[in-house]
C-alpha cells in the first residue's frame, strides 16, 4: 500500500468517525428535548379560592374540581371551574362555569372553554344566562369576549349571536355578527 491510499483511507475513516459523533450527539439532543415534560408546580384538588381588590374587596371566587399552576408561564389550569364574579360595587352578580379553564396571571385574563355558562345570580337582572363554547374575561376591566356563537335567554327574550363583547361592569353586552332573536311580551 502506498502513502497515497493509506493518506485517503486515514482521511475517509476521519470524516466517517466524526460524521457518526455529530448525529450520536444530534440523536441525543432530540430524545432530551422530548422527554422534557413540563411538570405543574403545584395541584389542588376541590380547590376553593377569595380573590381581593387592592381596597380589600372581593374581586372574584373561584371553585374547580382540579387545578395545576405552572410557575414557568405563569398559567393555571382549572377542571370543571366556577368564578363568582364581584364587578365594581362588590356584590356578586355572575357565576361562571365551564369544563375547563385557564387563568393567566400576568395578563389578569382567566379563558374558559367547552360549554361556558354565565348565569345571572339576582333573579330580577333582565339577562339570565349567556351560553358559548369558550370565553375570555379580563379581571382588572371585566370585559369578555368570544368569538363563539353565543345564546343568551333573559326575561322574554332568545337571542342568538355570533361573537360577544360584554362590560360586566356596566352590564352592557355586544354581539358581533349574524344576531337572531325571538322577543316575548309578558
Amino acid at each position: 500500500m502506498n502513502r497515497v491510499t493509506l493518506a485517503i483511507i486515514i482521511f475517509f475513516s476521519t470524516a466517517i468517525a466524526l460524521y457518526w459523533q455529530v448525529q450520536v450527539k444530534r440523536n441525543a439532543m432530540q430524545d432530551s428535548k422530548v422527554k422534557t415534560v413540563e411538570r405543574p408546580d403545584f395541584i389542588a384538588n376541590d380547590l376553593k379560592t377569595t380573590m381581593f381588590n387592592e381596597q380589600g374587596y372581593i374581586e372574584s371566587k373561584v371553585t374547580a374540581t382540579h387545578m395545576e399552576h405552572f410557575e414557568s408561564t405563569n398559567l393555571t389550569h382549572f377542571t370543571d371551574p366556577v368564578y363568582l364574579i364581584f364587578p365594581e360595587n362588590g356584590e356578586a352578580q355572575w357565576r361562571l362555569s365551564a369544563t375547563k379553564g385557564q387563568l393567566d396571571k400576568e395578563n389578569s385574563e382567566v379563558t374558559l372553554f367547552d360549554d361556558v355558562l354565565i348565569d345571572a345570580i339576582d333573579i330580577d337582572e333582565p339577562l339570565q344566562s349567556l351560553r358559548t363554547k369558550d370565553m375570555t374575561l379580563n379581571l382588572t376591566t371585566m370585559i369578555g369576549t368570544s368569538q363563539e356563537r353565543v345564546n343568551i335567554k333573559g326575561k322574554g327574550f332568545i337571542i342568538d349571536g355570533l361573537g360577544l363583547h360584554a362590560d360586566l361592569n356596566t352590564q352592557e353586552l355586544t354581539l358581533l355578527s349574524q344576531v337572531e332573536g325571538i322577543y316575548e311580551p309578558h
